[in-house]
């Protein structure tokens, strides 16, 4: 129905049960993510199921009143009567949860938690963005007593639920468990399914607006105000506008195909601490990933990566779709529909080394990548992605045309040998195996 609130099945609540049941109380949750991913949806629905009553405090709208509360954490039996009076509700002891949405905007909030889980009449959860609650702890003591989860856009499984189909995902999981390819008529289906999904991409809205219209250019004016969020968020955290400019550039770069993001091309000579900074800040508000190079690539990745040198992702690979397409006032239908059904002249290599960056993420990877100079000490071979696998590493090359040559991958693995769990290729075409090469799907990338 349109303009319904559509309440989407998210992965993440099977976090929070676990939580609530092993912790009993012993802490509280904080959920951190992107803007309008839909934290504060998924702690409400699990606060309404889960708990015989809940109290949600938005502090983005919260009156003085209830946040003069928090200033004197002395007396909690005054502090929860007020709350009941104030938002009507009724708590039962060890049968309630008291959300703090938006908590990053009530510093003295998060700090009560201590006190207020060691009271352990209720439970707790929090929600915000992970750079504005990091910016306004500054100056409060930040709780211990907090178990943080990291929430991203939705990912292919969540999007395929979203539009009724519970049965495609599992399908295809135990197909690649076996190797077993799909067939030319299934895989172009997968695809185009795919294509979908990476051009209205995981932010809750932009799927509730395609839902309502089926229109993906009603999708990308969505798309279009929360980039114009990001963009503000950006320049609210630094005001030199760079950690902006570095965002809005991220397609631009992506599509040289360059081994690392040129960051002077786009801001000029700045001072390298300076970019490290400002990389750290843009990664902190989980809008972006970043992949690293790693110097060395072995089991502990996170040892030898270069902060120096790093790409740079969008964080959902629908809002990537259209920043690659913001010279227009909005990406017309036809644009998307050529994209779409794979018609569009553009090579699109750039726009799948996105999602399956944003892929590999949801599935709680971190990501890096790797370079091997030639001979000549010219040029490089480039291994796009680089993940810990068991006690080794595997490598991962994307290929969005040509994939019968991978010289890269091949390079990596001779030098690595002994470090090589399993090679993947990346690509558009249908899943196989030859000898030890594994040739997965895009569409596959979270079973990796």
């Amino acid at each position: 129905m349109k303009g319904q609130k559509y309440i989407f099945k998210r992965k993440i609540y099977s976090q929070l049960l676990k939580w609530k049941e092993e912790r009993d109380g012993e802490t509280a949750l904080l959920i951190q993510g992107a803007r309008r991913i839909g934290k504060s949806t998924v702690a409400e629905e699990f606060a309404k199921k889960e708990y015989k009553s809940y109290l949600l405090i938005d502090f983005s709208i919260a009156t003085k009143e209830v946040l003069e509360l928090f200033d004197d954490v002395s007396d909690l039996n005054y502090i929860f009567f007020r709350l009941q009076i104030l938002y009507q509700v009724q708590l039962y002891e060890r049968k309630s949860v008291i959300v703090f949405d938006e908590v990053q905007k009530a510093p003295k909030a998060r700090q009560a938690i201590k006190h207020l889980v060691k009271d352990h009449r209720y439970d707790y959860i929090e929600t915000g963005s992970l750079i504005s609650v990091r910016q306004n702890s500054v100056d409060i003591v930040i709780p211990s007593e907090e178990t943080k989860v990291d929430m991203f856009p939705m990912d292919y499984e969540e999007f395929k639920w979203a539009l009724g189909d519970t049965v495609t995902i599992p399908l295809l999981r135990e197909a690649f468990a076996v190797r077993k390819p799909l067939g030319d008529a299934v895989h172009r289906k997968m695809m185009r399914d795919f294509r979908l999904y990476m051009l209205v991409g995981g932010m809750p809205q932009a799927v509730a607006k395609y839902l309502d219209t089926n229109n993906l250019s009603a999708v990308d004016l969505v798309k279009r105000d929360i980039l114009s969020l990001y963009d503000e968020d950006y320049n609210k955290i630094d005001s030199s506008g760079k950690a902006a400019t570095l965002f809005g550039a991220i397609p631009g770069q992506l599509s040289k195909n360059e081994s690392r993001y040129k960051t002077s091309s786009i801001i000029g000579a700045t001072k390298s601490e300076k970019i490290v900074e400002i990389v750290k800040t843009m990664q902190d508000t989980m809008a972006v990933n970043v992949a690293y190079h790693t110097n060395d690539p072995n089991v502990g990745l996170a040892l030898t990566k270069d902060n120096e040198l790093f790409k740079m992702y969008v964080g959902d690979t629908g809002l990537f779709v259209t920043m690659a397409f913001k010279d227009k006032q909005y990406t017309e239908n036809d644009i998307y529909n050529k994209l779409l059904n794979d018609k569009l002249s553009t090579n699109l290599g750039y726009v799948y080394e996105n999602v399956i960056a944003q892929m590999l993420r949801a599935s709680g990877k971190e990501i890096y990548y790797h370079t091997i100079p030639f001979a000549e000490g010219k040029k490089y071979y480039e291994v796009d992605f680089v993940v810990s696998d068991g006690h080794k590493v595997s490598p991962i090359e994307v290929k969005s045309s040509g994939y019968r040559t991978h010289a890269s991958l091949d390079a990596f693995c001779r030098k690595y040998s002994d470090r090589i769990q399993n090679k993947y290729l990346v690509y558009t075409k249908d899943l196989q195996r030859v000898e030890d090469m594994n040739y997965v799907p895009v569409y596959m990338t979270m079973f990796l």
